[in-house]
């Protein structure tokens, strides 16, 4: 895998992220072409070509509705936590993922961040002890190229993602990454674009 053909895969990707991910896929054992091909259709996917690096979380009061029925399940109340990224992220993440309460301000400070969204405390203490970075005080490094694409690689291994990638199913790798199936057929696409760049058959 080389920048030059990360880029005819994904044309709007900045040239340093394409260079960091070439550097840090090897490190996490994404060393074949089937592996990076995988690897790059979901990042791909999650980061919208490396130019989409923090989650977005400007909702409407509608659309929050629909996302977190269980935690809005009043209009009245989505209504308080609409157009206001900052309170949403602390409602919605508050208590989880190693995240203190919500008064706490951790769900905004360890939001989606990275090719991969990152999310919470925990992952970012895990993410930072493997790449060897404090990103616990540090959550915004993730958004740098080589520590965000290193981020990516060790949430790929420590999911165990390649032994998937080895069998082709995008469908469980998927899941892995998003909790779902969110994004499937854009991922497909992706990763048909890999395989033909790549040249898999």
């Amino acid at each position: 895998m080389t920048p030059a053909q990360l880029r005819l895969i994904m044309p709007k990707a900045p040239a340093p992220w394409l260079d960091a991910l070439c550097v840090t896929a090897p490190k996490w054992g994404i060393d074949t072409a089937l592996r990076e091909a995988h690897f790059v259709a979901q990042l791909a996917h999650e980061s919208v070509q490396f130019t989409r690096l923090e989650e977005n979380l400007n909702y409407s009061a509608k659309r929050l509705l629909e996302v977190w029925p269980r935690r809005f399940p009043f209009a009245s109340e989505a209504a308080r936590y609409a157009n206001n990224p900052e309170k949403l992220a602390n409602r919605v993440y508050a208590g989880r993922l190693g995240n203190g309460l919500e008064e706490s301000g951790d769900g905004w400070r360890y939001r989606g961040r990275g090719p991969i969204q990152i999310t919470g405390r925990a992952n970012y203490k895990a993410a930072g002890d493997a790449v060897g970075i404090d990103l616990v005080a540090t959550p915004e490094a993730v958004i740098r190229p080589v520590v965000g694409c290193d981020v990516a690689g060790w949430f790929w291994q420590s999911r165990k993602l390649n032994k998937y990638a080895d069998l082709d199913n995008i469908r469980t790798i998927t899941m892995l990454v998003n909790g779902g199936s969110n994004g499937l057929e854009d991922r497909r696409s992706w990763l048909a674009a890999a395989k033909t760049i790549l040249r898999i058959p």
